[in-house]
């Protein structure tokens, strides 16, 4: 796959794909034809646009919908970003390893380690941004999930199955949030199943939106939302009955991280072995990257084909109710308000509003 690095700011869409996206989306290009450029050709004077087109275009706006849009396609500008500049570190790597400077002479001659760092730096930079511009939709991992938030998944040490099927009955109460926040308490009992212990903790905690599960081994996996997650991880604290945590007072405890999938911060230039190392970690970033984007690709794909396959509403009611979401979304700032009114102000002529308003 050939990645073309974007130009464009952080978050925006670019090119024919992500124009033409959001605009049929909305079901406004069916009155329209697109050039090879993606620009929209408005209809020639005279010529009539049907009621049902105007009707259809118009009836498929969808706030959430289009969010989730949105959401696909800063993913994919900021993967098609990272993409290439881990394709160009690649390259700038498996060079200076092939080449006869770096086996034999100085590996760090200023030119080639200053353009190597720069490289480096880029990458760095990049994925340093990963949450705001991907909108929130790509977490650490690079897992995908929208219109949810991306998620932190996180473990509290001792608290597995295993531990917690063995001993006498404890209650835990959990707090999350600070002083004055209410308790969330868990009863465990012997003899209760791996099931059943997951679906006590999830049921517990859900209210303040942690959702728990259990991994292969039986340790239980914590996750909020990323924007959570700051404060999960600095309050949580929780108190037992003496069993597993000492009774009387609240504890704090360390809730461990699930480490990032990608760990530039790591990554060495300074000898032939390190380089060899970080080679080997930009590949295996690479391949997580492009695998990232095919999924991102499919439920963008996904998307577009819940909103052709929704039924256009013609009535008056639901006209109304479209102006309203639309006046909505148009009055909120940010990068949902702009790809909104863009998609549905492209192709708009005079012929097309003389139409519309002819339905009246």
């Amino acid at each position: 796959m050939q990645i073309v690095p974007s130009n464009s700011p952080p978050g925006m869409a670019t090119g024919k794909a992500r124009s033409t996206g959001l605009t049929d989306s909305l079901g406004i290009a069916a009155a329209g034809s697109v050039g090879n450029t993606g620009d929209m050709q408005a209809p020639a004077a005279g010529t009539a646009v049907s009621a049902r087109s105007l009707r259809s275009g118009l009836s498929h706006w969808d706030q959430g919908l289009n969010g989730e849009l949105a959401d696909a396609q800063q993913a994919l500008d900021f993967l098609d970003q990272s993409a290439s500049q881990l394709q160009s570190l690649k390259a700038e790597l498996s060079s200076r390893l092939a080449g006869q400077q770096a086996r034999n002479a100085s590996l760090s001659e200023p030119s080639q380690s200053s353009q190597l760092d720069t490289k480096l730096r880029q990458f760095s930079a990049t994925w340093d941004q990963r949450q705001t511009r991907s909108g929130g939709s790509l977490n650490a991992q690079l897992a995908y999930s929208t219109p949810a938030p991306a998620a932190q998944r996180f473990s509290i040490r001792g608290l597995n199955l295993k531990a917690l099927q063995s001993g006498p009955k404890e209650t835990l109460s959990f707090s999350i949030g600070g002083t004055g926040q209410p308790l969330r308490s868990v009863s465990i009992a012997p003899g209760l199943s791996d099931e059943e212990i997951v679906q006590r903790f999830d049921q517990a905690l859900a209210p303040v939106n942690i959702r728990v599960s259990a991994d292969d081994s039986g340790t239980l996996v914590f996750s909020t939302s990323e924007a959570n997650w700051a404060s999960v991880r600095d309050t949580l604290s929780i108190k037992g009955d003496g069993i597993r945590y000492p009774t009387g007072q609240l504890n704090r405890v360390k809730a461990d991280a699930e480490p990032a999938a990608i760990q530039p911060a790591g990554w060495q230039t300074s000898d032939v072995e390190n380089m060899r190392q970080t080679l080997q970690q930009v590949v295996q970033a690479l391949n997580r990257v492009l695998h990232a984007r095919e999924a991102v690709s499919r439920a963008l794909a996904a998307a577009n084909s819940r909103v052709n396959q929704a039924a256009p509403a013609v009535d008056a009611a639901t006209l109304a109710s479209l102006a309203e979401k639309f006046a909505s979304s148009a009055a909120q700032p940010g990068y949902d308000s702009f790809s909104s009114m863009t998609a549905a102000l492209l192709g708009i002529s005079r012929d097309r509003v003389l139409s519309l308003l002819s339905l009246r």
